[in-house]
């Protein structure tokens, strides 16, 4: 009889644990708890997530083969003198003995940024730090390892931005579509494709925008060349040097942002000028064949609303140079001063800064400045000038 107790209790010990788990399991897919997917996976489940996976690396592979070859690299030629520092300068016949150091001259011809395609006759959109060099000649360089001497460069004054000039033969060149960068959201699927480092030609990667309208310095590590940027796009793909003047992408295979910079000492963060400035760049030099922008001529960085909290100032353009001969020392803004507003507008970082202001006017508008100065607050009158290359 005991030996038959046993055999009742342990087979409702066993009827409650699979009912319990049958049940579970019932209820998990009616109802979609999610506890059992670990034990018994979902075959949908699965195919969603496989599906996924299968159309994030389709994108990227349609976006690659249909817009690579309208990237292209920009190499450098130039000729510098170098000065050995281990050379003896002991001449006994010499001023006191030392002679002056000898100099030898060396060619540099090397990758130094990324450019892309705009016009089947050879037009191509890069950075202007990439080609800030006015002595230096260039070439472009495509997929297809194809090279073009770049005739003219054409640099916006306004903008990071530059136009090169090439001549292909017959013309033909495989063009990019521009897209809509005011319709970019925070989390967007983007690509970047560039010559990385000035070594890696065609460089692929991927994440999302990060941020909206932020603003940066701009620099070219091969030229030493620093610029104030407002109205960036912040995006987590891997931005390196040399991909500077390269194309950000979005799904459809549309350039939404130029390449730019990344920020110094810090890890997946990049920054690109949204394609519809240089839009704008474009529409400009299509109708008078060369960059035409109101230049004030100050070089600055924005004071945000919280820093300017923090220091007790105003919130504005803080001006760190300005420019000799320009439309802003003649009408008086000074080193150190803050500039507050234009015309009324109050000048902030986050509505695009003083570039995107000043991008709204014409050469020969004449504008009201107010700056903030040692406590005082100051209105000047500018007439704004031509931009120079």
């Amino acid at each position: 009889m005991t030996r038959f107790k046993k055999f009742l209790t342990g087979l409702a010990v066993g009827l409650v644990v699979v009912v319990s788990v049958l049940g579970g399991a019932v209820s998990d897919r009616l109802f979609g708890y999610r506890v059992l997917d670990r034990f018994f996976a979902r075959p949908e489940v699965q195919r969603v997530v496989e599906k996924e996976v299968i159309s994030e690396e389709s994108v990227v592979i349609n976006v690659v083969e249909k817009v690579g070859l309208s990237v292209v690299t920009v190499s450098i030629k130039k000729t510098q003198r170098l000065f050995d520092p281990f050379e003896n300068f002991w001449d006994p016949f010499g001023f006191f003995g030392f002679r002056s150091p000898q100099s030898r001259e060396e060619k540099i011809e090397q990758d130094i940024g990324s450019g892309f395609i705009i016009s089947e006759d050879g037009l191509v959109v890069t950075n202007k730090h990439v080609v800030e060099d006015t002595q230096a000649s260039y070439k472009v360089i495509t997929k297809d390892n194809k090279e073009y001497e770049v005739k003219k460069i054409y640099r916006d004054p306004a903008n990071d931005l530059a136009i090169l000039k090439v001549d292909p033969p017959g013309g033909g060149l495989p063009a990019v579509v521009l897209g809509d960068s005011d319709k970019l959201k925070v989390g967007q699927f983007v690509i970047a494709i560039g010559t990385a480092l000035g070594e890696f030609r065609n460089t692929v990667t991927t994440g999302v925008i990060s941020g909206l309208g932020r603003g940066i310095s701009a620099s070219n590590p091969y030229e030493g060349y620093v610029e104030s940027l407002d109205n960036v796009i912040q995006t987590d793909a891997a931005i390196n040097p040399g991909n500077s003047g390269g194309p950000l992408l979005n799904s459809s295979g549309e350039v939404i942002g130029v390449n730019v910079a990344v920020a110094s000492g810090a890890q997946n963060i990049g920054f690109s000028l949204p394609i519809n400035v240089v839009k704008d760049s474009l529409e400009n030099f299509n109708q008078t064949g060369q960059f035409s922008r109101p230049f004030l001529g100050v070089r600055y960085k924005m004071i945000s609303r919280e820093l300017a909290i923090m220091n007790n100032v105003p919130e504005g353009a803080y001006v760190v140079e300005v420019v000799e001969s320009s439309a802003a020392e003649k009408a008086g803004i000074e080193k150190g001063d803050i500039i507050t507003k234009i015309d009324g507008q109050a000048v902030k970082e986050k509505e695009g800064g003083l570039a995107k202001i000043i991008g709204t006017k014409k050469v020969g508008d004449k504008i009201t400045v107010e700056v903030w100065r040692e406590g005082e607050t100051k209105k000047l009158e500018v007439k704004l000038e031509e931009g120079g290359e």
